[in-house]
C-alpha cells in the first residue's frame, strides 16, 4: 500500500519541472517570435491542443510511467541507472552495441547538465513574466528579480532541502489543484475544445499541415520537460508513488490547463500573448504569479538536485574525478550537496538570463535537451527489456519503431532551431561529454601506469615475508589506501625502500564501487591473507554502491582480531595516501589536447582523506610522477 505521505513528496520533488510546463508552452507554439510561426486558426489551436496532449500521453505516461520506470536498477532510476543494467545485461558477443549504447547513454547524461542550467533559467523567467501580464509597468524588473531569485536558491542547497522539503508537496498540491481549477474555467467558456483529446485532430493538423505541424513540434516538445525526473527520482520515492501521483493529480491537471487556454485563445485571439496567467480571473492573478515562481523555483530545486545526484553517480563510476559531496539529511537517502556543480551550475544559469532574457528565447534551448535525453532513454530501455526479460524481438521492434519515430520527429524539429537557440544544450552536452570521456580514458591510462610502478602485491609480501626486503616492525597499525589488490601501494613500497620500516599491522585497502545503489552490510568487507596468514599484513576491499558515501574507519571497526591476524589499533592507527602528480608524456596516449584537458579536470578532484572519512590528523600524504 503507498502510503499518502511518500505520494505528496513525490508531488513535491518530482513534478515541479512537468507541472510548471503549461506556463508558457502553448504561447511558444503561436509566439511570433518563432522563425516558423503557427498562424493562430481554429483549426491550428484544435490542433495543436490534440498534438500536446497526445505527445504527454505517449511520451511521459507510456514511455515513462509504463515502460522505463520498471527498468530499475535495485529501485533506482534515470539514464545512469539504465547505463549500468546494459553493462550488466550484455551478452558477449553484443559488446559492441553495448558499449556504443553505453557512450550514447553517457552523452545523455551529459545533456542532463545543459538541462539543468536551462530548467532554472527558464522556469523562474517565465513565472516572474507573469509580472508584465498583471503591472505591465513592472516589466524591466523580470530579469533582475528572476536573477535575484536563482542566486538565493543556489545560496541555500548548502543547507539541504530537508527542512523546506516538507512544504514543497503542499504548494505543488495548491499549484495543481489551481491550474486545473482556472482550465476548467477556460473550458467553460468554449467547451468544443475537448474535441481536442480525440487523436484525428493531431493526426489531421499533423498530415494535413505538416509543413507548419513539423516545425511546432519544436515548441510542442516543452510540454514533456521534465518526464526524465519521473524516473531519476523512482529511487527516492518509489515506482508505485510517483505512477499514482502523475495518474490522480499531476497528468489531469496538465491537461485541463492546456484544454482551458486552447479555450481562452479560441474565444479571444488576443489571449495568445500569456494564455496561462490570463486564464485566471483578474483578482486571481497576483496570487497565481506568486504560486508560479514558487512552483518554478521549486522545479528548479529537483532538477539542482538532479544534477548532483547524477555527478556522484559518474564521479563514482569513473566518468568524473572523485568530488567533494555533502549528505544533507540523515534520514533521506540521495540528499546530497555537490559545491563545485553547485557553483558552475549557478554561473551558467545566470549567464544564461542575462544574455536570453526572456522564456520564449529559452525555448527552443530547452527542447533540444528534453527531447535529445527521452530519445536515449528509449532506446537504452528497449535494449535492457530485451536482454533482461528476453521479450519477444516482434514485440519490442515494433513498440519501439513507433515511439522512436515520435521521438525521431521531435529531434528532427528541433534540430530546425539549431540556429535559434537548439545549439546551446547540444555544445553543453558534448563539452560535459567529452570531459566525461575523457576522464575516463585518461584515468585508465593514469592507472596502467600507476600499476607499471607499484609492481606485483603478492610478490612484494612474499618478499616480506621471506626477509628478502629487509625491514624494522614497528608497533600499530597502518592503512594504505589503493585501488585493487593487484599491486603494492606506492606509499607502502616507498616506507618500506626507503625507510626500512613496516608496522605490526599493515592494512592494505581497495574502495570498490559497484554498479548498484546500495551494498548490504553483510556484503561490505572482503578479507584477503595474500597467502600469508600470520604475518600481519592483509588486503581489504571494502564495497558501497554509488549512492553511499565510504566511510572508511566505520567499515574497519566492523572487522574482527581472526580477520585481521590480530586486533587492529584503529584509535591510533596511521593513514597512508599515494598522491599522484601527473605531467604530459611523449607517448601517444591520448591526443595532446586531451591530455591537458585531463590534467585540469584533476584539479577539482576532492581531498581524499575527506571523501573517505579519515582523520586528517593521522593521515599521510606521500607523493609520486606518472607521465599521461
Amino acid at each position: 500500500m503507498v502510503r499518502l505521505a511518500v505520494v505528496v513528496g513525490a508531488l513535491g520533488v518530482v513534478f515541479g519541472d512537468i507541472g510548471t510546463s503549461p506556463i508558457y508552452t502553448l504561447q511558444t507554439v503561436f509566439s511570433p517570435a518563432d522563425p516558423h510561426p503557427v498562424p493562430l486558426t481554429t483549426d491550428n489551436v484544435f490542433g495543436v491542443v490534440s498534438l500536446i496532449f497526445w505527445s504527454v500521453t505517449i511520451i511521459v505516461t507510456v514511455t515513462y510511467v509504463l515502460l522505463a520506470m520498471r527498468a530499475d536498477n535495485d529501485g533506482e532510476g534515470g539514464i545512469m541507472a539504465l547505463i549500468t543494467l546494459v553493462r550488466r545485461w550484455n551478452a558477449p558477443r553484443g559488446r559492441r552495441a553495448a558499449g556504443a549504447l553505453a557512450a550514447l547513454g553517457i552523452f545523455g547524461a551529459a545533456l542532463f547538465f545543459g538541462d539543468s542550467m536551462i530548467t532554472p533559467a527558464i522556469s523562474v523567467l517565465s513565472a516572474v513574466e507573469g509580472l508584465k501580464v498583471v503591472q505591465p509597468s513592472l516589466e524591466d524588473l523580470i530579469v533582475p528579480i528572476t536573477a535575484a531569485i536563482i542566486v538565493a536558491l543556489f545560496a541555500v542547497q548548502r543547507r539541504g532541502t530537508a527542512a523546506v522539503g516538507r512544504v514543497f508537496g503542499p504548494v505543488m498540491i495548491a499549484w495543481f489543484l489551481a491550474i486545473a481549477a482556472c482550465g476548467v474555467a477556460g473550458i467553460a467558456r468554449y467547451p468544443a475544445i475537448l474535441k481536442a483529446l480525440s487523436p484525428t485532430y493531431a493526426l489531421e493538423f499533423l498530415a494535413g499541415n505538416f509543413g507548419i505541424a513539423f516545425f511546432a513540434l519544436a515548441a510542442i516538445v516543452l510540454a514533456v520537460t521534465g518526464a526524465e525526473a519521473l524516473y531519476a527520482d523512482m529511487g527516492h520515492f518509489g515506482r508505485r508513488s510517483i505512477t499514482r501521483a502523475w495518474m490522480i493529480l499531476v497528468f489531469p491537471a496538465c491537461v485541463l490547463s492546456y484544454l482551458g487556454q486552447g479555450a481562452l485563445v479560441l474565444a479571444d485571439p488576443t489571449t495568445i500573448s500569456s494564455p496561462f496567467f490570463l486564464l485566471a480571473p483578474h483578482w486571481a492573478r497576483w496570487p497565481i504569479v506568486l504560486l508560479a515562481t514558487a512552483a518554478t523555483v521549486i522545479a528548479s530545486q529537483a532538477v539542482i538536485t538532479g544534477a548532483f545526484s547524477v555527478a556522484a553517480q559518474a564521479a563514482r563510476l569513473g566518468y568524473l574525478p572523485r568530488l567533494r559531496i555533502t549528505h544533507t539529511s540523515a534520514s533521506t537517502i540521495g540528499q546530497i550537496y555537490v559545491p563545485w556543480i553547485n557553483w558552475l551550475l549557478l554561473v551558467s544559469v545566470l549567464t544564461l538570463v542575462f544574455a536570453f532574457r526572456t522564456s520564449a528565447a529559452l525555448a527552443f534551448a530547452f527542447g533540444m535537451a528534453v527531447i535529445c535525453t527521452i530519445t536515449i532513454t528509449t532506446l537504452l530501455f528497449f535494449y535492457v527489456a530485451r536482454l533482461r526479460w528476453g521479450a519477444p524481438t516482434w514485440l519490442l521492434v515494433t513498440s519501439a519503431s513507433v515511439l522512436l519515430l515520435i521521438d525521431g520527429m521531435f529531434v528532427a524539429a528541433n534540430l530546425t532551431k539549431l540556429l535559434h537557440g537548439a545549439w546551446l544544450p547540444l555544445l553543453i552536452g558534448l563539452t560535459a561529454f567529452t570531459i566525461m570521456t575523457t576522464w575516463q580514458r585518461g584515468r585508465a591510462i593514469v592507472t596502467a601506469e600507476r600499476q607499471r610502478h607499484e609492481g606485483s602485491l603478492t610478490e612484494f609480501v612474499a618478499e616480506l615475508a621471506d626477509g628478502t626486503l629487509p625491514t624494522s616492525t614497528v608497533h600499530g597499525t597502518a592503512v594504505f589506501l589503493n585501488r585493487g589488490a593487484q599491486t603494492a601501494p606506492l606509499a607502502l613500497r616507498a616506507n618500506v625502500e626507503h625507510n626500512h620500516i613496516r608496522h605490526q599491522h599493515v592494512v592494505i585497502l581497495s574502495v570498490q564501487t559497484d554498479p548498484v545503489p546500495r551494498v548490504p552490510a553483510a556484503e561490505r568487507t572482503t578479507v584477503d591473507h595474500l597467502g600469508h596468514a600470520d604475518d600481519g599484513v592483509i588486503h581489504l576491499t571494502v564495497r558501497y554502491g554509488y549512492t553511499e558515501t565510504p566511510d572508511i574507519p566505520a567499515a574497519l571497526q566492523t572487522l574482527d582480531p581472526d580477520q585481521t591476524e590480530g586486533q587492529l589499533d584503529l584509535d591510533q592507527a596511521s593513514y597512508f595516501l599515494s598522491k599522484i602528480e601527473l605531467r604530459s608524456g611523449p607517448d601517444p596516449t591520448m591526443a595532446r589536447w586531451r591530455k591537458h584537458l585531463f590534467m585540469a579536470t584533476s584539479h577539482i578532484t576532492a581531498d581524499a582523506a575527506e571523501q573517505f572519512g579519515l582523520p586528517r590528523d593521522r593521515t599521510v600524504i606521500m607523493g609520486s610522477h606518472i607521465d599521461v
